[in-house]
């Protein structure tokens, strides 16, 4: 869900970034000098962007929106865990989904290599405890009776 909203406002966060790399973070930024170049070049795509072609950022918008949307399904296995496994299962699909789309779009689209490990990293933290999850719902599954499971609910 955290996915989906930060992504709506891309050219505000950007900004701040910028201003914190350049400010109270500049730490960082001294340890990592191509970061603060990295944000600035991100930012200055995104403001031109927004100045001169704002449509470009909706196609943003859309997978927020698709965030968004999926963080809702996570609702089923929390309400009803054994009948929404398929949801968790799901999840460890996408998480495995990210790595090789990092590494194909990332270098088509110029993106520098730690950021798309950056961004395989998303996938390999977010399959734990979706494993974990998985693991708990089938244990659970062992111990409800037949009949629940296939009840409606």
């Amino acid at each position: 869900m955290l996915s989906g909203l930060t992504a709506l406002p891309l050219v505000t966060e950007l900004r701040l970034a910028e201003a914190t790399l350049t400010s109270w973070a500049s730490p960082v930024a001294d340890l990592f000098p191509g970061l603060l170049e990295w944000v600035r070049r991100v930012r200055d795509g995104l403001d031109a962007a927004d100045a001169q072609y704002p449509f470009v950022l909706y196609g943003t918008d859309w997978p927020a929106f698709a965030h968004l949307v999926i963080a809702v399904a996570f609702y089923g296995p929390y309400r009803d865990p054994v009948r929404n496994i398929r949801v968790i299962e799901f999840g460890v699909i996408a998480c495995a989904g990210i790595i090789p789309l990092a590494l194909v779009c990332g270098p088509i689209r110029g993106i520098p290599f730690w950021w798309s490990v950056i961004d395989m990293s998303f996938g390999v933290f977010g399959v734990i405890p979706l494993l974990v999850v998985h693991r708990m719902i089938k244990r659970l599954e062992a111990l409800t009776p037949t009949a629940s499971r296939t009840s409606p609910a």
